[in-house]
């Protein structure tokens, strides 16, 4: 019965793509529904560790598909739950003494704030500024305090996995009825909001791949009900579709590193028959990635390889590959030269573009706002970032998704920032020590009276 209970949970969420799309006013009710039951669970069960990061990781997943939808009073709720839940786990199990690393990481983050209270004020734009800026950062910071040094059984880190699923599948199934047919909406090579379920379609990508990732990786580690893997192998399948036809690179081709990285590390880290197996599974993907490349080349019309061709909708070479992103870094790194030890303040650098580049826009890069707005701060809290889980994986901790999460971490925050909680949620699972053998139970021994 354990084995059929992740079918349930896909069946449950189909329905909730569909009701999503038909009642979406009663979304933010479910919203709040699903917080209320996580907050319930993590107080009533026994294995609250498990429970905290299985509420995480819903949260993150869904994150999104609340955006679409509707379901928030605030836009950062999912971040906000994320560290409510990181709380709760340091709160009842405490963080441990190496872990002092990330609350050093909290801690640098404030000098920041101070100097851009002084350049703003304390007024509306401030508050705002702060909010947005922070929440990724703080967010991370807080479940990685949790996560650091704690270890989770191999089967009880997959629940954790397909609880981040499961909402991404219902995510899917709103995206196919929102744009059922993308040839009516492909008119260029640009990313395209109307085929994102009418959100940013760097988001959707994102946590897509993401999902498709996830998927892609328990396809060499199966589950145990074969219906369930037939399944699951064909939610990947549509996620990863939908991801690649968002017309949005980065969260599709974030995914493809992090699959390649995970097929690499796994094949090195088993033996002679395991590897004759994935061998054939791997023929196998690579035949389903093609057949989804040809698909969504014949829906769009081939306009799919003009993007990623770097062409425009005639065939045309674009000139800047990276859609300005180049243009807002240079400035941001610029900026950093200009503020080199305490940087501009938090959420200044979205003035600073509207005074340099004439367009008042967001980061899209974590790592040059954190130098530019955090100046040598920045500096200490991404080498913390990057060499605190090296050190930790060096040193032996076992964790086979490790470098596949680190990746989405890094390449994630460089080309979307924090907007989503999905980086700094990713991050502290790669901090996890995963139990891979149950431990066995000592033996008892009773005494025989004679």
């Amino acid at each position: 019965m354990q084995h059929i209970k992740p079918l349930r949970n896909v069946l449950l969420h189909v329905a909730l793509g569909i009701i999503a799309y038909a009642f979406e006013s009663l979304m933010l009710g479910y919203m709040l529904l699903v917080l209320g039951y996580w907050v319930f669970r993590i107080l009533t069960k026994t294995n609250k560790h498990k429970e905290i990061l299985m509420a995480a990781a819903y949260i993150t997943g869904a994150e999104v598909f609340f955006r679409m939808t509707g379901a928030y009073i605030l836009y950062e709720t999912a971040k906000y739950a994320v560290i409510l839940f990181s709380l709760f786990g340091i709160f009842f199990y405490g963080f441990r003494y190496n872990a002092v690393s990330y609350l050093i990481y909290i801690l640098v983050l404030f000098p920041g704030v101070l100097v851009s209270l002084e350049n703003i004020g304390y007024d509306v734009n401030f508050r705002i500024a702060v909010l947005f800026n922070l929440s990724g950062p703080l967010t991370l910071g807080a479940i990685s305090l949790y996560c650091y040094g704690r270890s989770i059984k191999f089967k009880d880190f997959l629940e954790v996995l397909d609880m981040l699923v499961m909402p991404l599948i219902a995510t899917t199934v709103y995206i196919f009825i929102y744009a059922p047919n993308l040839r009516e909406l492909v008119t260029g090579t640009a990313s395209n909001a109307a085929l994102s379920g009418g959100y940013g379609p760097n988001q959707v990508a994102t946590v897509l791949g993401l999902g498709a990732f996830i998927l892609y990786s328990r396809f060499f580690i199966p589950y145990k009900n074969k219906l369930v893997h037939l399944v699951m192998l064909f939610f990947m399948v549509l996620m990863a579709y939908r991801a690649l036809v968002t017309f949005s690179r980065g969260g599709v081709l974030v995914a493809g590193v992090m699959m390649v990285v995970f097929s690499v590390v796994l094949y090195f880290s088993t033996g002679i028959r395991t590897k004759v197996k994935m061998s054939f599974k791997l023929f196998t993907l690579v035949f389903i990635g093609v057949a989804v490349w040809s698909l969504a080349l014949l829906q769009t019309g081939g306009m799919i390889g003009n993007r990623y061709e770097n062409k425009d909708a005639l065939g045309r070479e674009k000139e800047d590959v990276t859609t300005g992103r180049a243009e807002l870094f240079k400035t941001e790194f610029e900026t950093f030269e200009e503020n080199a030890f305490f940087g501009i303040g938090v959420g200044n650098v979205k003035f600073e573009f509207e005074d340099e580049l004439g367009q008042a826009v967001a980061s899209h890069n974590e790592i040059s706002r954190m130098l530019s707005e955090h100046g040598f701060f920045g500096i200490i809290a991404l080498l913390i970032l990057i060499f605190v889980p090296l050190l930790s994986k060096l040193s032996g901790r076992n964790n086979i998704y490790f470098y596949p999460f680190m990746v989405f971490w890094f390449l994630t925050i460089a080309h979307s920032s924090m907007r989503i909680a999905a980086p700094a949620f990713i991050y502290g699972l790669a901090l996890l020590n995963i139990e891979y053998k149950e431990k066995k139970q000592p033996t008892v021994h009773k005494k025989i009276s004679k």
